[in-house]
């Protein structure tokens, strides 16, 4: 993943061949990931008042999930992500965070988060200032309201970025961590998965950690789960393999699931997003968890 600016977004699209459009981010890919299983989800963000803000705000509200924009903002486009997918299903993405960056405190409402019974927090708006104490501000509320709070790491880049301030935040505020084994490892800075298994359970209640085709361990104070991943024909893109994970996972959680069937039903989103183009699911996930 590597951030551009406005311009050289606009210059990669006008660069473009044939492409599929679509709305993402990846905490919305988890959201909407937790609908499709048929749980109830909400989601905070930013969006401008543009065509791509409405079409997303529009995606969100099709699948039942309940959207507030924050406050309005001019002079600033909706974030957009440019995604190169290679015949290996390998894809490099090109992310401009737009209006996202500029999530604040006051675009935070309260009341929607000591509703839900997760807050999930999304490592790739963890840069500015602004956004870090709307982190905190939340998982404060969350908490206030004996709420659970959980982040994605979201990708290594992410975390060489902030590896400090994202380790704070998990000590402070984190009661389940989602990642992948490369991010968890550049994390606590070891080559050792073990070790940083190890250090993880020192700093959270729970982590869920995918390793790609060998599935995922689900991590907590007495156990370390194994959990394979489940077999694809054929891999098409995986592009939000992670975010399906975490909302299989989340919908597991929050209906009283075992650990390992949580980590079953995230293998279970993962395994349909990476059969097709785009990282929302194309079947109701609910019909596939039998």
């Amino acid at each position: 993943m590597t951030l551009v600016e406005a311009d050289r977004s606009v210059h990669l699209y006008r660069a473009l061949g044939s492409a599929v459009e679509m709305s993402g981010g990846s905490a919305a890919n988890t959201v909407c990931g937790v609908a499709s299983f048929g749980g109830r989800a909400a989601y905070l963000g930013k969006v401008s008042d543009d065509d791509l803000g409405q079409v997303f705000g529009h995606d969100l509200l099709a699948v039942g999930v309940r959207f507030w924009p924050g406050a309005p903002i001019e002079g600033v486009p909706t974030g957009r992500c440019i995604i190169v997918v290679t015949p290996d299903a390998q894809r490099t993405m090109n992310t401009y965070l737009g209006a996202s960056s500029l999530l604040c405190v006051p675009d935070i409402d309260e009341e929607a988060v000591a509703t839900g019974a997760v807050l999930y927090m999304e490592g790739y708006l963890y840069d500015r200032e602004d956004a870090k104490e709307a982190f905190r501000h939340a998982a404060g509320v969350a908490h206030r309201h004996d709420r659970a709070v959980s982040l994605t790491l979201s990708d290594s880049f992410c975390v060489d970025r902030h590896r400090a301030d994202f380790l704070s935040l998990l000590r402070d505020e984190v009661d389940l961590l989602f990642g992948n084994s490369l991010e968890l490892c550049s994390l606590y800075e070891t080559d050792s998965f073990h070790d940083a298994i190890e250090a993880v359970r020192q700093d959270c209640h729970m982590a869920a950690i995918t390793v790609g085709a060998e599935g995922s361990w689900v991590i907590s104070a007495t156990d370390t789960i194994h959990v394979p991943a489940l077999p694809v024909a054929k891999v098409v893109d995986t592009t939000g393999a992670g975010d399906l994970y975490a909302a299989g996972f989340l919908y597991g959680l929050t209906h009283g699931q075992s650990l390992a069937e949580c980590g079953r039903l995230g293998s279970l989103a993962a395994a349909e997003v990476i059969s097709h183009v785009g990282p929302r699911p194309l079947v109701e996930l609910r019909t596939l968890a039998v």
